[in-house]
């Protein structure tokens, strides 16, 4: 059977499945709860969100005491602090947008840590493209096969590996996952709608179907293991599930997709990378200030990540969690009261074990002459330091030239 055959059904889809065939007994233990405890022990995760379409970093995180905001800004710029509608205040410099003052408490806390003017060395206004180079981690390589979080789980083969290893709350694969090492993508956890990711195929039928016509092959050695396997999920039903420690996720796609994430955490899948995105970034037109379109982005956000880490509580000394846009946008708004695609922008990064409370990042500002082009944010971190970041110091990954081909990363920071 080919390694990167799919199966499509209302079960699951998994990628690598000459893991099925080879190992009918793991997934026997798999279904029961004691054993994967045992098999999987205690794991590292490492969760990503996607902002895709380009967020505005700068006034997603907000430079109050650069004056240049304001005078770039006239109808959208977010307010300083204490002033109605104002930026949660940072650190005397820096403050978030109002819709993020959920977030607030784990920068009081140390668990959140922010890296400005942070981006690609490649200079690109496509989104596409873009997308495309931070997925891989290979800025201007249009070239290259595998994912950097595919690349991340790549580094370590366990042939007692979980088939819920990676997962990824999308309808498909995402870029980021694509290579050798098994990767999961389902919609949600209750009726597992999970398509197959490119480089595979699919079967039509699903597994069952698969299963009963090749009875004399061994998959029929791992049919009801699997479906064991996959019943064990199923019994963790997402409408079932009550977060923990007063945590209330928003009714939205990542509030879910952050939802269910911090389900298989605590279900004890063997979990080591997850995969979330947020859409609709865009905004050229009426982009808002301190509410609006963005703000209402932000909103949800900021909630489903609060939810989140507040859910996790104790566990998010194994979870780091980490957020990205493909550039930033431009540091002037345009003439129909939104910004235009950028280049330097802001991440976070959530954990207990992140030095937070810090913006990190060489800020340049924002005068004519700071500026990347005279328009844009200047990238001083590259996005690459801030994945070996997490690489190296919470998943524990050590080559750092595998993961990030012919870049010599710095992980000196948060």
């Amino acid at each position: 059977m080919d390694r990167r055959y799919f199966l499509k059904s209302s079960g699951i889809t998994l990628a690598g499945f000459g893991l099925m065939a080879a190992a009918p007994d793991f997934l026997h233990q798999f279904a029961n709860a004691q054993v994967r405890k045992e098999t999987f022990g205690k794991k590292k995760v490492l969760v990503t969100i996607f902002q895709r379409g380009a967020v505005d970093g700068l006034n997603m995180v907000v430079p109050y005491a650069d004056s240049e905001y304001y005078n770039l800004r006239r109808t959208i710029a977010i307010k300083k602090p204490n002033e109605t509608d104002g930026a949660v205040n940072l650190d005397g410099f820096f403050g978030l947008h109002p819709s993020l003052k959920p977030l607030e408490k784990f920068w009081q806390s140390k668990q959140l840590a922010v890296i400005h003017s942070t981006g690609s060395p490649d200079n690109t206004r496509s989104h596409f493209d873009a997308q495309d180079y931070m997925e891989s981690a290979t800025p201007g390589v249009k070239s290259t096969r595998d994912g950097w979080l595919n690349r991340v789980l790549q580094t370590k083969t366990d042939e007692n590996a979980s088939p819920f290893r990676a997962v990824s709350m999308t309808s498909v694969l995402p870029r980021s996952l694509y290579g050798r090492a098994p990767s999961v993508s389902m919609t949600n956890l209750a009726d597992f709608a999970i398509k197959a990711g490119v480089y595979t195929k699919s079967v039509q039928g699903g597994f069952e179907g698969i299963w009963q016509e090749n009875v004399k092959d061994n998959l029929s050695e791992t049919g009801a293991e699997t479906f064991q396997a996959v019943n064990f999920l199923k019994q963790a039903n997402p409408a079932q599930y009550k977060p923990e420690n007063g945590a209330v996720y928003p009714n939205t796609q990542l509030g879910n997709s952050l939802r269910q994430i911090a389900q298989l955490i605590k279900a004890g899948v063997g979990l080591e990378v997850a995969f979330a995105e947020s859409n609709n970034w865009d905004t050229h037109f009426n982009e808002g200030g301190a509410r609006g379109q963005m703000a209402n982005l932000l909103r949800d956000f900021g909630a489903s990540i609060a939810a989140f880490a507040t859910d996790l509580g104790k566990r998010m000394d194994d979870v780091v969690l980490l957020t990205m846009s493909e550039f930033g946008r431009t540091a002037k708004e345009n003439g129909t009261r939104g910004t235009d695609h950028g280049h330097g922008n802001a991440m976070f990064v959530l954990g207990n074990s992140v030095k937070g409370g810090k913006v990190y990042g060489d800020w340049k500002g924002l005068k004519n002459d700071q500026l990347n082009e005279g328009r844009d944010l200047a990238v001083t971190t590259d996005f690459r330091d801030v994945f070996a970041e997490v690489s190296y110091k919470h998943a524990g990954k050590k080559d750092l030239e595998k993961l990030f081909p012919n870049y010599e990363a710095n992980t000196s920071g948060f």
